[in-house]
């Protein structure tokens, strides 16, 4: 099994129309969406909801506002996944209630690094 991050970029949600009772089902489907998942999927990193807010640090020691604030899809958050190949990620971000919104899930490969000598 490989490890792959989902990154969930959503439309910016004053473009869209928001009510509390949409929340709240947005926020049902997604865990129902989250629950659905066998055990050998292991999505036991899911949940990372991002803030809207933050600064990008850049060399030289540059702090600029970020991130990305002159896109209008906001990456609102990630997980990371278990699944034998990249098709079989995309499969399993098919069900992401993101989507329903005009939202995107990145999907790719996570690798970690264990030999400093490893080459890229």
């Amino acid at each position: 099994m490989k490890e792959f991050v989902l990154l969930f970029r959503r439309p910016d949600l004053q473009e869209i129309d928001v009510t509390p009772e949409k929340i709240k089902a947005y926020r049902q489907k997604w865990n129902d969406w989250v629950n659905g998942f066998s055990a050998e999927v292991n999505l036991s990193s899911i949940g990372f909801g991002l803030s809207e807010e933050g600064k990008v640090l850049k060399p030289g020691g540059l702090i600029t506002d970020g991130p990305f604030v002159e896109i209008k899809e906001k990456l609102g958050g990630l997980a990371i996944v278990k699944a034998e190949s990249l098709d079989d990620a995309i499969t399993i971000a098919h069900g992401c209630p993101v989507l329903e919104i005009g939202g995107s899930v990145e999907i790719r490969e996570a690798f970690i690094i264990k030999d400093p000598d490893h080459s890229w």
